[in-house]
């Protein structure tokens, strides 16, 4: 299963702004999208930048993407 490792920047705007916690790594799969702190990729993995103007669809323009199991703290 593919997945896409990407960073939210609101989420780290907003804890800058209020001194908050939230999670600021998204781990996006076709079953869904999880949030967390911190993602170890177990296998290999590429970093891809979408620079012809077609970012994911949640905007993110940077993104890791990896087949290996991906462990969430």
């Amino acid at each position: 299963m593919i997945k896409r490792i990407h960073v939210n920047q609101p989420n780290i705007r907003a804890n800058l702004k209020d001194g908050g916690n939230r999670p600021v790594i998204s781990v996006v799969t076709y079953k869904g999208t999880q949030h967390t702190q911190r993602a170890t990729i177990h296998g290999p993995s590429t970093i891809e930048y979408s620079g012809d103007g077609s970012p994911l669809s949640c905007g993110a323009r940077v993104w890791v993407e990896t087949k290996a199991e991906v462990t969430l703290e």
